[in-house]
């Protein structure tokens, strides 16, 4: 069975190893060249680097919609998709005998959308994961043909997309073989359980320090972009990582009730949170320990 895989970032990249492996990798689609840098370097997308490497042929239009010929001349019998970051329409969805079919990092109906892995961090989920459905028009809607469950834990952002893009290549492998098999069995999605979830902003990691167990959810939400944040006296302060303080009452939101070579713990108006990692806007990400020895921060300060 030949395969089409439309994926874009270096998240995408161990589910087409994985398939690449397999040996049936007819093309790739992913996003145009764009600008990087401070000299603005036209560069590939992580995706492109790897099937340039590996001689596949790959097609990065602006808009997929228009292209509906190229994509078919690929001949792939099938698509499976992994944050490819464009829209598909009916007519690419018709492209292809068996279907195309999206490696989503949620536990649909759950978190449809373009944050998902932010968003179940965020409401303070036990597990998410990966779910295999099929792409129609309306936004993460198909029918399900596996899941793949994973423990959220105390990850970051960055931690736990790691580790879902790794469980998105062994789900890929697995509904290639249901598909070849034949007759894949589906589940339809429970409609009245969806939920959606937004692109993430700068605007959104702002830190608010009315609830510690909510600060430390924003923190490691954002963490390692685009990070959380407050200021000290005018300063941006990005947080990079953080964990609740079980048991210490609140108090005045954001004042520095602790800071030693221990930590620096933070009130809230409900609940306490330890500032594990930080940079002020223009310097260096320290631990807590530094910045306390360098006199950045202290007991007292007020953060905002």
């Amino acid at each position: 069975m030949k395969i089409v895989f439309a994926g874009s970032p270096a998240y995408a990249l161990p589910a087409l190893k994985a398939l690449y492996e397999r040996g049936e990798v007819a093309g790739v689609i992913t996003q145009p060249d764009k600008p990087v840098g401070r000299k603005r370097v036209l560069t590939p997308t992580p995706v492109k680097q790897f099937a340039l490497e590996k001689g596949i042929p790959v097609l990065d239009f602006s808009k997929i919609r228009e292209h509906v010929e190229d994509v078919k001349a690929l001949g792939g019998d099938i698509m499976i998709t992994c944050a490819y970051g464009q829209i598909l329409s009916k007519e690419i969805l018709l492209s292809f005998p068996e279907g195309v079919w999206n490696l989503h990092a949620s536990l649909l109906p759950k978190f449809r959308g373009a944050s998902p892995i932010q968003s179940a961090i965020l409401a303070g989920e036990c597990h998410t994961g990966v779910t295999v459905m099929k792409t129609e028009v309306e936004l993460d809607s198909g029918d399900i043909l596996l899941v793949k469950r994973c423990e959220v834990g105390e990850k970051t952002y960055g931690e736990l997309s790691e580790e879902l893009s790794l469980l998105s290549a062994e789900a890929a492998l697995e509904a290639v073989e249901y598909i070849e098999a034949g007759n894949p069995q589906v589940l339809m999605q429970d409609e009245s359980a969806a939920t959606y979830c937004k692109k993430i902003t700068a605007a959104d990691a702002k830190l608010d320090f009315t609830e510690a167990s909510a600060c430390v959810r924003l923190i490691k939400a954002m963490s390692p972009s685009p990070l959380a944040w407050c200021s000290k006296e005018g300063v941006r302060l990005n947080i990079h990582n953080a964990r609740l303080c079980p048991g210490m009452d609140g108090g005045e939101g954001g004042r520095v009730v602790k800071a030693d070579k221990k930590g620096i713990v933070v009130s809230c108006a409900e609940g306490c949170f330890e500032i594990l990692k930080a940079q002020f806007a223009g310097g260096k990400p320290l631990s807590a320990s530094d910045l306390v020895n360098g006199r950045k921060i202290k007991e007292g300060d007020r953060l905002d």
